[in-house]
């Protein structure tokens, strides 16, 4: 169905879903349930995770790994006589990964009844109406999940000098021979790892005091401690300016506690220094949906926003910014759209990781944030050598902490450090999102041994009010 808008013919759709991300998601449903669809998104299909995110990335880091497995070996009597690296091969696998999920995301949008793919940049032009392109659409419900982009600072000589980030780093043909990472949360982190596993010189460089600012404390501590074995590592340093000295790239960083300004040269620079909603590109002012003062959109516990029959998730909200979540949300979305009775959607479990080296897992709340909350709590550490399989393994610098509820034995958080952290957090997720969400599953299951699970179950063994001396 079609009318006018300011004589222009506008397209009718009964759903329209602004982004082609975990927004397909929502625009599959829509279009198995027979509604008219306007999938709106400029491509390429399916988001930052398949194009520049979580697929490349990990096809990426995965070899990373292995080559930091086989150098730690010799600390368990095993030593290599030389890794030989094939980086062409490995960055062909990443992008031919890439092309294959991205062809047949693309086929099912092509195929969908129902559906329509604006592949066009869209702005709101008023009350849930579009521009994508040259053409007008409107729909009674719209689904905003626009995602962000990388972040580029303000700062003096960087756009001369010239830099890398995390789409453009995927087109390499070789690796540099030295890299500067401005950044250090988990992409600059991420990317660290990988670069200096494949041979590359890496400096990183982070403007908060803490390495990983978002994760527990002590966790921070160790990775930090870690990947300082194998790059430069510079925290609580703020970037000041770029130079090109001889054709090396330098930028001026100042110590934030001491002043003392210091300087890193490097082939290439990898910015990666957080990212930035696309708002300013779709402009949902227009159509009533407010933004914080960043330009993130904002949205109630059922992920409507400021105007009625709009909803939005993903990344274009600026807080869980994790495909998991993402899909999560579609799904919480979907259902508000078209049922009376409400969804809330549900953040007190939600699990992340971070692929460095060594690996790190997360969910809930900090020891810090549980006592900040007004809970009574209970603090486990444990360490992974404190278990036969984490000693068999070496894993010196892996640790457990658990954060449980006195009394309740509700669980409120867990953070790993160490191999395979990122399959051990979810058994704490399953935890926390069973019936009680407490330790009575726990206390009902054997776990195997000897296998690294134990080490959780240790963690919680040694339950102890915070400043409490640790059970041997």
């Amino acid at each position: 169905m079609t009318n006018s808008f300011r004589g222009r013919v506008v397209e009718r759709y009964d759903v329209m879903v602004i982004g082609g991300g975990s927004g397909l998601r929502v625009a599959i449903n829509a279009s198995r349930a027979g509604l008219k669809v306007a999938l709106i998104d400029p491509g390429p299909i399916g988001g930052t995770c398949v194009n520049n995110g979580c697929l490349p990335s990990k096809m990426l880091i995965y070899p990373a790994d292995v080559i930091r497995t086989l150098q730690d070996a010799r600390s368990v009597g095993i030593k290599s006589a030389g890794i030989e690296i094939d980086f062409p091969l490995i960055m062909d696998r990443m992008r031919s990964a890439v092309m294959r999920s991205r062809s047949w995301r693309e086929e099912a949008v092509k195929s969908l009844p129902n559906l329509t793919w604006h592949s066009d940049l869209a702005e709101f032009t008023a009350d849930h109406t579009l521009k994508a392109g040259d053409e007008i659409l409107t729909a009674p419900k719209i689904a905003i999940a626009t995602g962000s982009r990388n972040l580029v600072p303000s700062l003096p000589g960087l756009s001369e000098a010239g830099y890398i980030d995390n789409i453009s780093l995927l087109e390499l043909k070789k690796p540099p021979e030295s890299l500067i990472i401005l950044g250090g949360g988990y992409i600059g982190c991420e990317y660290a790892h990988f670069f200096s596993a494949m041979g590359t010189k890496v400096a990183l460089i982070g403007r908060n005091p803490r390495l990983l600012p978002g994760e527990d404390p002590e966790v921070s501590e160790i990775v930090k401690k870690v990947m300082s074995r194998s790059m430069r590592v510079l925290t609580n340093h703020e970037a000041l300016r770029v130079e090109v000295k001889d054709g090396t790239k330098v930028v001026f960083a100042i110590n934030r506690a001491s002043n003392e300004e210091v300087s890193c040269g490097a082939e290439e620079i990898l910015l990666a220094l957080g990212r930035r909603p696309n708002t300013d590109l779709l402009r949902p002012e227009k159509t009533g949906v407010h933004t914080d003062d960043k330009g993130w959109i904002k949205v109630d516990e059922y992920l409507e926003t400021t105007r009625t029959g709009i909803w939005a998730f993903g990344d274009a909200l600026g807080r869980h910014m994790f495909k998991h979540t993402a899909n999560y949300e579609s799904k919480v979305v979907w259902h508000n759209m078209t049922s009376d009775a409400k969804e809330k959607a549900d953040f007190h479990a939600v699990p992340h990781a971070v692929f460095t080296y060594p690996q790190v897992g997360a969910v809930g709340m900090t020891e810090t944030e549980a006592l900040e909350a007004g809970h009574n709590v209970l603090v486990g550490r444990a360490g992974y050598t404190e278990v036969t399989k984490g000693l068999a393994m070496a894993e010196d610098d892996g640790l457990v902490k658990v954060v449980v509820e006195e009394g309740t034995e509700k669980v409120l958080g867990s953070f790993i450090v160490g191999s395979d952290a990122a399959v051990l957090i979810q058994l704490v997720v399953l935890l926390m999102n069973g019936p009680g969400q407490n330790l009575d599953p726990l206390k009902r299951s054997q776990v195997i041994h000897p296998a690294l699970s134990e080490v959780l179950m240790r963690a919680f063994s040694h339950l102890k009010r915070p400043g409490s001396r640790t059970q041997d």
